[in-house]
């Protein structure tokens, strides 16, 4: 008989594509730079994370917005958030019915030497980042812009030799590294600690973030 070989802890993540991004993200654009000319008018009042020079993080209310497009994007990602909890939560396989869904949102505008400091989303089950632009990254540069994911368990490195040092995906012990498109939008848990590479480009980086979690409707 062969040997079973299995992941006996795993990090549940999932990834989805707008399947027209486009005109979505250009009113999305429009939108975003005009709260970012607002300056502190719009800026989060309280950061966590140091915020560096070429970054703009807002506050935390973005899908609270009523223009068409926020509201569509907030849709979609609430229903993409739903499927994906439907796959790996058996109490959800008949959807979210009987749950409310509570959340922050906002934005981060990232331009030239800009960056986002590791951390990650105490209080909520599931955090996830829509990106509306990748802001034309700088090919000269690598890991340009990256969301990373340092991996989480803390022990893993302690002893590396030929037999566990390079280990195919998912036993593998390195970063989980995404460079992410326009129209791209993805999950992991709120305590997944992670952070984002400095970003060297022409234009604007910009991503629209969110944390949510579920409270039971009587």
């Amino acid at each position: 008989m062969s040997i079973n070989v299995f992941p006996a802890f795993a990090v549940p993540m999932a990834e989805r594509f707008h399947p027209e991004p486009a005109e979505l993200n250009e009113a999305l654009m429009q939108v975003i730079l005009a709260l970012e000319a607002q300056g502190a008018g719009y800026r989060n009042p309280d950061p966590v994370v140091h915020q560096p020079d070429g970054l703009f993080e807002s506050e935390f209310d973005f899908f609270a917005r009523e223009e068409a497009c926020v509201q569509e994007l907030r849709g979609w990602v609430w229903g993409s958030l739903g499927e994906f909890l439907r796959n790996i939560n058996p109490d959800m396989a008949e959807g979210t019915r009987g749950l409310r869904i509570a959340s922050q949102t906002w934005f981060h505008l990232t331009r030239e030497g800009g960056y986002f400091g590791y951390h990650n989303h105490p209080m909520a089950s599931w955090s996830g980042v829509y990106c509306v632009s990748d802001g034309q990254p700088d090919p000269d540069y690598s890991n340009n812009g990256c969301l990373v994911f340092p991996h989480p368990q803390m022990a893993v490195n302690t002893f590396l030799d030929a037999a566990n040092a390079r280990l195919r995906w998912p036993y593998s012990h390195g970063n989980f590294v995404i460079t992410l498109k326009p129209g791209q939008l993805v999950f992991f848990p709120s305590w997944l600690g992670h952070y984002v590479t400095p970003f060297r480009g022409a234009g604007q980086r910009v991503t629209i973030a969110f944390n949510a979690w579920f409270n039971r409707v009587e």
